[in-house]
Order: C-alpha cells, then structure tokens, then sequence
C-alpha cells in the first residue's frame, strides 16, 4: 500500500475538519454550539403624516377685544392650516410655514370683554387640526431606561394617548381704544362745546380728530387745533384732508376697503364718499364690530350724522356711494 497509516490519520482529521458544521471549534474531542439568533428584529421604519399639528401654547394667553393683536403657535405641517377661528370668528392667517403660524385676532363687541373664547385651527379639507402638548424635552445627565435582555427593540411602538386640548384666549381692554370710543359715545350728541369748537353742518372730521386726541394722539405741525383761538389744520376739520393727512401716517394708520372690513375694529376711523368722486364726504369712528357666518358688520358714531351706532350698510343703502377705512394703532 502506498499509504503509511500515519497519512491515513492525518486524512481522516482533514476529512474530519472539512465536515464539520459552520460556527463549531476544531479542537478535538469539543462541539461547540451554532450562535443563537439574535434577539431584536430589525422593523421597517415607516415615516407617518398624521397632517398638521399645534404643538406649542399661544405666544400671548390674552388680547384686547378690539382685535388686531397677532397671535403665533408652534408645531408640524402648520403651513396646511386653512383657517383660524377664534371663539368661532374668523382670523385671518398672516404667516404660515412648516413649524410656525401667525394669526390675527379678530374684534368682538365689548359684551365679550372678559370672556374667554376657544381658538381652533382646520386644514384644507375642514378637519380639526390636533393641538398637542408641548413636546418634552430630556434634560441631561437624565438616565433612559433600556429594554430589559431579550425584549424586542426596533418596532413602532403607539404613542401613549394623550388628551386633547384646546387652546384658549382672553379678552381684555384696550385702554386707548377705551377712551376713545368712551369720548364718541358720551359726546356724539352733545358736542363737548366747552372745550372744542363746533363746526355747525360739518362737524365730522372735528368730532373724529377730537376721539383721537382722547385715545393719546400728539398734536403735529399737520394736524392741530388751537383752543385758545379756535384755528384748526385743514387735516383736523376736512375729511378730505383728515384722510391725505393719515396716508403720511403710515406708523399710525393702514387703509382698508370695505372688502377688508373683517380687519376692521373699534376705534378705526370710517369714511364715505356719497357721491363716488374720489373724495372724503363723511368722517365717523368705528364704535362696534361684529363677526358672523354671514359677515362682518360694522357701527359708527359721529357728528353731523349725529349717531352712536350707525350701521355702515344702513349707511351706505340711504347715501350711496363706498366706505373706506383706517386702521388705527
């Protein structure tokens, strides 16, 4: 035989080796076990869009209800928020984006001072958008409990459920507007003639400039009376030139047509063109808004057309022509 039995052995211990199964030691006379499979099971992450979400509280918990105050919240997808109702008035959005959105609050009557109104947010399709609570944040240094041996790791997991909320706002005074309406509706009828001189037949733009001087405005080089001797600006008795005077006062007012009228809040200041001629006819102070489902309406009060609540629509049917307004700040 041309095999020694020493090469036998060492053919049988190659064989040997060659058969044994993956993951076993080649010592003799030891097995080792295969490796158990291991104990967490990789899931597929899927990204879910549950659509926008409010994740934070409002940057202000309160507002005058004279409106204009601009409100943001925090959170997801914020820019495929359709509409802001606040205590079921229409706010308009003035900026969205994916995590953060702006609105205005809307102006309410006075019987809502105090009061406090639910603000909800709703996507394109009309649905209620989730408000969630803030998201908590893990200080560090602060220990996180890891899944005990053998548990599986890696699935979704539900997310704990969690109550809904809803955010809310307060109404309050506005001490300037406070006063300003406060002069038009205790001096509509009565004129004030002991202090201010009264321009029979055309007192309107007089009696509105006087409201603004009760809200805090300063007298300028452009708009003034002289008590002493009664001499007025052009811009202190004229609607026309009230109006020319305002458009410089950008800082202090922002015109508005009627289509913007939801913008529009106690205090303001109306004027009318009856006869459709580009200029300023009628000058009168916003003294009540009201939003509904129908639209906005609004209330005056004045001088000349001696009222305290003169309803702009009731208005415009009986002279004609439009109204125009100024935003006051």
């Amino acid at each position: 035989m041309g095999v020694s039995a020493l090469g036998a052995i060492a053919a049988s211990a190659d064989a040997s080796r060659t058969s044994e199964p993956s993951g076993t030691i080649g010592v003799a006379g030891a097995t080792a076990e295969p490796a158990a499979p291991a104990d967490t099971l990789a899931a597929t992450q899927v990204a879910l869009d549950d659509g926008p979400a409010v994740t934070s509280e409002l940057s202000v918990a309160a507002a005058p209800f004279t409106g204009g105050t601009q409100v943001s919240v925090a959170g997801e997808e914020l820019d495929q928020v359709a509409s802001v109702t606040v205590g079921g008035a229409p706010a308009t959005i003035v900026a969205a984006d994916d995590g953060a959105l702006t609105f205005t609050v809307p102006a309410v009557g006075a019987g809502s001072l105090g009061a406090t109104a639910d603000v909800q947010f709703t996507d394109a399709a009309g649905a209620p958008v989730d408000v969630e609570a803030p998201t908590a944040v893990v200080a560090a240094g602060t220990s996180v409990v890891q899944p005990l041996e053998g548990e599986l790791t890696g699935a979704l997991e539900a997310p704990a459920p969690t109550a809904p909320r809803t955010l809310t706002l307060t109404y309050t005074s506005d001490p300037a507007i406070d006063a300003q309406v406060g002069y038009v509706l205790a001096y509509w009828s009565s004129y004030n003639s002991d202090v201010y001189p009264v321009i029979h037949g055309y007192d309107c733009a007089n009696f509105a400039s006087q409201s603004l001087l009760a809200r805090g405005w300063t007298m300028d080089a452009g708009w003034y009376v002289d008590l002493s001797t009664g001499a007025m600006s052009p811009s202190w008795a004229s609607s026309t030139a009230l109006r020319d005077y305002l458009y410089t006062r950008t800082d202090r007012a922002v015109e508005l047509d009627d289509s913007q009228r939801d913008l529009v809040k106690a205090g303001d200041i109306a004027q009318f063109d009856w006869d459709s001629s580009g200029d300023r006819d009628h000058t009168a102070v916003v003294t009540k808004v009201e939003h509904a489902a129908s639209g906005t309406r609004v209330w005056v009060g004045g001088h000349t057309k001696d009222a305290d609540y003169w309803d702009v629509d009731t208005a415009l049917a009986t002279g004609g022509g439009s109204v125009t307004y100024f935003s006051i700040s």
